[in-house]
């Protein structure tokens, strides 16, 4: 089976997320229905949402701050599933919670492993 790391983006404010506390605690229920069906498949590896801070490191600075796309989009979660179809995965990430949001999206990248040689 072949793992995929799904990144979660949406819009963010300047100083944090663009989703108030009250629609995080109102998503929690459709997020852990959604990760839940991929997780009784036997098919969850790993999630977690992303706290806002952060430091970008370059090789001359070091910057306080996470790293927004033109339109303050930056990635707020991940998760990593596995399948040996990409079109289930594609699948998953059309009904993902996040997209709910505008600007939101679900990017969905192959993880190549290290040989172990």
């Amino acid at each position: 089976m072949t793992e995929y790391l799904l990144l979660f983006r949406n819009a963010s404010n300047e100083n944090g997320y663009l989703a108030t506390s009250q629609d995080m605690a109102e998503d929690m229920p459709k997020w852990q229905s959604w990760i839940g069906a991929i997780a009784a498949q036997g098919k969850l590896v790993h999630t977690a949402p992303i706290q806002y801070e952060a430091r970008l490191v370059n090789s001359e600075t070091v910057v306080d701050g996470p790293h927004k796309e033109s339109n303050s989009v930056l990635v707020c979660g991940y998760l990593i599933c596995k399948s040996d179809d990409l079109q289930e995965v594609e699948a998953w990430s059309q009904t993902c919670p996040i997209l709910k949001y505008p600007d939101s999206s679900v990017e969905i990248r192959p993880l190549i492993p290290f040989p172990n040689n």
